[in-house]
């Protein structure tokens, strides 16, 4: 298996970096649920879901994050502090048709009142060749942006829920 397609999206919260890293090293799954359903879908479902609008139609499905690991650096171990979420997602329904994402979702201080967010990870296309080609002609602008979509989520429920 190749090492799939490379992807990267970044927001920030304005909240101190102690604040975002307690959220996300506490209940990350619940707070990547929360952020990306509505009220009613999240009482339906455990999985989080990623939307995206394609030619004006919004695309959605329901994910499932798994956080493999969690890595902290303490700020006496480098020049800023840091918190590091290894995660894999897939579709939770036919995830044969869909991309199979691993990534890193890191949190670091900007300054003492803002944190940023930063995804970066690779995704591999289903479907084999076919699957690439179409990747290669539109799949990647659609993962691109549902993975754009997913950080601003996560970041805007962050900034409206932490005190």
């Amino acid at each position: 298996m190749s090492k799939g397609t490379s992807i990267r999206a970044f927001d920030y919260v304005n909240h101190p970096y102690e604040q975002v890293r307690a959220a996300l090293a506490g209940d990350a799954r619940r707070l990547f649920r929360s952020a990306t359903t509505s009220a009613a879908a999240r009482a339906r479902t455990v999985a989080s879901q990623l939307r995206v609008d394609v030619a004006g139609i919004e695309v959605a499905t329901d994910i499932t994050i798994a956080v493999e690991k969690i890595e902290e650096r303490e700020e006496s171990a480098g020049p800023v502090p840091e918190i590091r979420l290894h995660l894999t997602w897939e579709a939770a329904n036919s995830p044969h048709l869909f991309p199979f994402m691993r990534a890193e979702l890191a949190a670091y201080p900007l300054t003492s009142t803002e944190t940023q967010l930063d995804l970066s990870g690779n995704y591999q296309p289903p479907l084999g060749a076919l699957g690439r080609a179409l990747d290669a002609a539109v799949g990647h602008r659609i993962a691109e942006a549902s993975v754009h979509r997913f950080i601003t989520e996560v970041a805007n429920h962050l900034r409206t829920t932490l005190v």
